[in-house]
């Protein structure tokens, strides 16, 4: 009905003459493709409608559960991979996520006496560092860059350190997270996954405070923002999605398999060098470049440079592929986290 309603309405829109009349065989096949997209687009549109209703009447039924946790081993896991289902879980916790978020990022700076601005001593004094490394000592430049220059040099490897902390973050930290907090699992009824979730969250406010510095540095270096800047948390999306899976994963592997967080230290070394984050993508060989570009890093550092550096949106196509693969590991890790977390007690 309601791709027939849509129908008519177009036709009604058209003149009488073009709608019923076509003059050529060739405007009778423009006419039902037309028909065929409307009426195709609509359904579609209806089904995505019934399925995410449906989608949330089951999250609703399941997080009704007293207590989740007992009960998370007799529930099958594609539950815990409904999208709509997550969204509403963390969507419940949103004050008590909020405030673990505050916590963590008071907590690391409780005593000091610049606070926050240690967030953005510390990136640059390592940007510092590693400018004059590679850009004085090894001479490097960056290729396809508007400059050449060393500034130029140091803001473009900037760019890339702002997106790699926040993954080697929610890397490092996420092995520990239940394993540190036994009185959430054993004495109180406590929604596990939002530590995870929170992790995320205060890696991704510090680096908004390193874009913050970044954006200062391009005013300074080139008198101008280039107006992609404003897609710097489009580009991120698939660099959140990812540390979330991850870190639920992490966190869950790291309560029953301890050797996990050095296994998670290792892995973060390795993408630091394997990630094109002190050289372009460019420089790598043909052979190797294929490789390169399985790492999901690549793409999310592609993205976060092309929109604060280079003025141009990221590449839609690789965005699109990196986000859904990135959202995939986001359900799974989440799903996984809920279905082993009955078992952490009897761990811990």
């Amino acid at each position: 009905m309601l791709a027939l309603s849509a129908a008519v309405a177009w036709l009604a829109s058209r003149p009488l003459a073009t709608a019923f009349l076509p003059d050529t065989p060739w405007d009778h096949l423009a006419l039902a493709t037309r028909l065929a997209v409307i009426a195709g687009g609509t359904a579609g549109l209806f089904a995505l409608t019934r399925l995410g209703g449906t989608c949330l009447a089951d999250a609703r039924r399941l997080y009704a559960l007293p207590d989740t946790r007992s009960s998370g081993a007799t529930v099958r896991w594609y539950r815990y991979a409904n999208p709509v289902g997550l969204v509403y879980n963390l969507g419940r916790h949103r004050h008590l996520l909020r405030q673990l978020i505050a916590r963590d990022v008071a907590v690391r700076y409780r005593g000091s006496y610049l606070g926050v601005v240690w967030s953005m001593i510390m990136p640059l004094m390592m940007l510092a560092i590693y400018a004059f490394v590679f850009s004085v000592v090894f001479h490097a430049r960056w290729a396809g860059s508007a400059e050449t220059s060393r500034t130029d040099f140091a803001l473009t490897l900037f760019a890339g350190l702002i997106a790699f902390t926040v993954f080697s973050e929610c890397m490092n930290r996420a092995p520990t997270l239940v394993v540190a907090s036994p009185n959430y699992v054993k004495r109180v009824i406590f929604p596990l996954e939002i530590l995870p979730a929170s992790v995320v969250g205060s890696a991704l406010f510090h680096a908004l405070v390193s874009a913050g510095v970044l954006a200062a540095g391009l005013l300074l270096a080139r008198a101008t923002l280039p107006w992609t800047f404003l897609l710097l948390p489009v580009a991120a999306i698939p660099l959140a999605a990812l540390g979330l899976g991850l870190g639920w994963f992490l966190a869950s592997m790291g309560v029953f398999v301890r050797d996990t967080a050095y296994v998670a230290g290792i892995a973060t070394q390795m993408l630091f060098f394997l990630t094109p984050i002190f050289y372009p993508i460019d420089a790598v060989p043909g052979a190797f470049r294929t490789a390169m570009w399985l790492n999901p890093l690549t793409a999310v550092v592609d993205s976060v440079r092309c929109v604060t550096m280079w003025g141009r949106p990221p590449d839609w196509t690789v965005w699109t592929a990196v986000t859904a693969a990135s959202g995939a590991a986001c359900l799974l890790g989440y799903a996984w986290f809920m279905k082993t977390k009955a078992g952490f007690a009897d761990v811990l």
